[in-house]
C-alpha cells in the first residue's frame, strides 16, 4: 500500500474531485464512495475498484480482495485522509470504482418503471432508489434537471442500491416513447380536478412520474401522461416530500 504524504498526490486530488465535480465525474465515468459497507457492496455487485484510499492502520478482508482485483491502494493519515472525503466524520475507506452503466435497452420487458421529473435534492433521489431497489421496482428514469445519480450525497443515501438497480437517465419524451410503445400506461403525480386517487388505477404494469420538490410535475410531463393521479392525504398538508412521496408509489406499485 502507497502511504500518501502530500496534499499535491494525484490519487488524493482524483479522489477528491470526483467528490466535488459532476463534469470531473462524467469525464472519468467514476464515482466516489465511502466506508467499509459500501465497499463491500461494490465488491458484492462486481464493480471495477479503481482506488482505494484508507486512514493509516485500518484493514480488512475487503481491502485485500480490492488489491486483488487491481485497484491502486493508497494509505494517509487522519489529516490527510479527510481532504478525499465528503463528510464531516469519514469512515475508514475512501474508494473510487467506474458508475454503473444502464442504457435504454434497461427499460425492455420492465413492466413497473418510476420516472423522476427534474427530481434536483441529493437526499430525496438517493433515499428513492434505495427504496425503489427495495422493493424490487423494474426501473427508474432519471429526466431533464435531476440531481447526478452519482454524487457522494445520492450515493450514501442508496446504501447499495446504486450498484444494482436499472437507473437510466433519458429524456422524458423519449422515455416515455419507449414505455408507451412497450404498452404501459403512464401516470403522473399531480393534484387536479380530473385526477383520481392512486389506488384506483392498474399499477401492476404501468410507469408513474414523480415531479420535483418545488414545482412537481412539468407541464410537458402532464401532457405526455395518459392520466393524473394523487395520494390522498387526509390531513391539512398541501403536499408531501418528493422522497415519501415516491415510496408510498412505489409500495402501491409492487405490494
Amino acid at each position: 500500500m502507497i502511504e500518501i504524504q502530500s496534499r499535491q498526490n494525484a490519487a488524493l486530488k482524483h479522489l477528491a474531485r470526483l467528490g466535488r465535480e459532476r463534469k470531473y465525474r462524467r469525464s472519468t465515468g467514476e464515482m466516489l464512495c465511502e466506508g467499509e459497507k459500501m465497499l463491500t457492496e461494490a465488491l458484492r455487485s462486481g464493480a471495477e475498484i479503481k482506488t482505494v484510499l484508507v486512514r493509516r492502520g485500518f484493514e480488512s478482508g475487503e481491502l485485500r480482495q480490492a488489491e486483488k482485483q487491481g485497484a491502486a491502494m493508497y494509505c494517509a493519515e487522519d489529516t490527510l485522509f479527510r481532504l478525499a472525503s465528503e463528510v464531516e466524520s469519514p469512515q475508514n475507506v475512501i474508494f473510487s470504482c467506474m458508475q454503473p452503466q444502464w442504457d435504454a435497452a434497461a427499460l425492455d420487458d420492465r413492466e413497473q418503471v418510476l420516472l423522476l421529473d427534474g427530481l434536483q435534492d441529493p437526499g430525496n433521489l438517493g433515499t428513492i432508489l434505495r427504496t425503489a431497489e427495495a422493493f424490487a421496482l423494474g426501473a427508474v428514469v432519471l429526466c431533464e434537471g435531476c440531481a447526478d445519480p452519482f454524487s457522494p450525497k445520492v450515493v450514501r443515501s442508496t446504501m447499495g442500491a446504486v450498484f444494482r438497480l436499472p437507473c437510466v437517465q433519458l429524456p422524458l419524451a423519449d422515455a416515455l416513447a419507449l414505455l408507451k410503445t412497450a404498452g404501459l400506461p403512464v401516470y403522473a403525480t399531480a393534484l387536479h380536478e380530473d385526477s383520481v386517487p392512486l389506488s384506483s388505477v392498474s399499477l401492476g404494469r404501468a410507469a408513474v412520474i414523480i415531479g420535483s420538490e418545488g414545482r412537481g410535475v412539468s407541464e410537458s410531463a402532464l401532457r405526455l401522461s395518459d392520466r393524473r393521479v394523487i395520494i390522498p392525504m387526509h390531513g391539512r398538508a398541501e403536499s408531501l416530500n418528493a422522497g415519501v412521496a415516491a415510496a408510498i408509489v412505489i409500495y402501491e406499485m409492487t405490494k
